[in-house]
Parts: C-alpha cells; sequence; structure tokens
C-alpha cells in the first residue's frame, strides 16, 4: 500500500469515491487521489448521470487545501497546482506524469457546489485554467476602472461603452470624443 502524498501518515486505501468511481482514499486525512482515466471510463459509462445540484452550502473551510507541493504517490514527481474557479483559491493538485489527481479533504464536494465535478478532467487543461487567468484579469481591471472612476461614473462609461460598440461609425463617434476640439480643421 502507497503512503498518503499529502498527510503522509495515512495509507491510500482503493476504494469508490460515493460509489461512483475508483478512488485512493487516506485512511488518515480523507484526501482521494483519482486516476482521470478511472473517471473518465466511468463517465463514458454513467453519460447521463447528474451530480445533486441541491447540496448544502458548503463553507471552504471546510474543504481542506493542501498548500505545499505535493508528490504524485506513483511516479514521486512534484505535482502541478491548477485552480479550481477564479474566485476560489482552492487549487487541485495534478499529476501530468500518471493523469492523477489529488483531492484534499472536502475538495470534491467544494466541486459539485461549484457545478464542477462532472468536468473534473477538463479543471486540469490549458482551456480552463486560460479562462479562470482572464476572467481574473477582468475582474482586476474592472476594479481599477472602478476605483479609478467612481461606481456610478464607471456604470455610466460601461453604458456608453456597449451602446458605442454597436453604432456603425464607431470610429467616427470615437474620433470626435477624444478631438479637443471637433469642430477645428486645425489637427
Amino acid at each position: 500500500m502507497k503512503r498518503c502524498t499529502s498527510c503522509k501518515n495515512g495509507v491510500l486505501k482503493t476504494g469508490f469515491l460515493e460509489e461512483l468511481f475508483r478512488a485512493h482514499t487516506c485512511s488518515n486525512c480523507g484526501g482521494n487521489w483519482v486516476l482521470v482515466e478511472d473517471y473518465l471510463s466511468w463517465k463514458r459509462k454513467n453519460a447521463d448521470y447528474q451530480f445533486s445540484d441541491n447540496l448544502d452550502i458548503l463553507n471552504e473551510e471546510v474543504a481542506e487545501d493542501t498548500k505545499k507541493a505535493i508528490l504524485c504517490p506513483v511516479s514521486g514527481v512534484i505535482m502541478q497546482k491548477f485552480k479550481i474557479t477564479a474566485g476560489s483559491e482552492h487549487r487541485l493538485d495534478y499529476s501530468p506524469a500518471v493523469g492523477g489527481i489529488w483531492l484534499d479533504k472536502g475538495e470534491w464536494e467544494l466541486l459539485k457546489t461549484e457545478g464542477l465535478a462532472g468536468s473534473l478532467n477538463f479543471l486540469v487543461t490549458n482551456e480552463w485554467q486560460k479562462k479562470l487567468r482572464d476572467s481574473n484579469a477582468r475582474e482586476t481591471f474592472s476594479e481599477v476602472y472602478r476605483k479609478r472612476f467612481g461606481e456610478e461614473t464607471y456604470g455610466k462609461v460601461k453604458e456608453f461603452r456597449v451602446w458605442l460598440q454597436n453604432q456603425e461609425n464607431k470610429a467616427d463617434i470615437t474620433a470626435y470624443l477624444v478631438a479637443e476640439d471637433p469642430y477645428s480643421a486645425e489637427r
């Protein structure tokens, strides 16, 4: 039996995560080692399965998150950390060498409450991670503009921007707006 990659005290026992697909659960910390191939195999056989969306609200403190780097229990290589959502600091630990994901205790429940349990394999893709980075950048810029313009002005500017984007002659309107004197023949 392999030792737990996270707490290093327990052993990984083979079983099933919620009796759905194979996972290796730590006897001490309750974390789960899931091979993406096991998850995908189950998902192909259960294409119509819907994860419950009426879960009790999960407090993020309940879902543990290993902050330190941890080693893949199979290859011994440091696993990569992948964000789950743009608004959460939780990160999944992923071993690209093996195709395995470490879920700390409570992270599976967190994925279900976020509506992401059916996309476990997608969370560790470049496409998903880029989407999260873009979302974070958008929110950062939005906050900068809010502080710079003030909430009321920022709201009006956003409305105007949407209107402007829908105008056929938006380049002419923009030139008019930024010209020192739009009625002057001088440049």
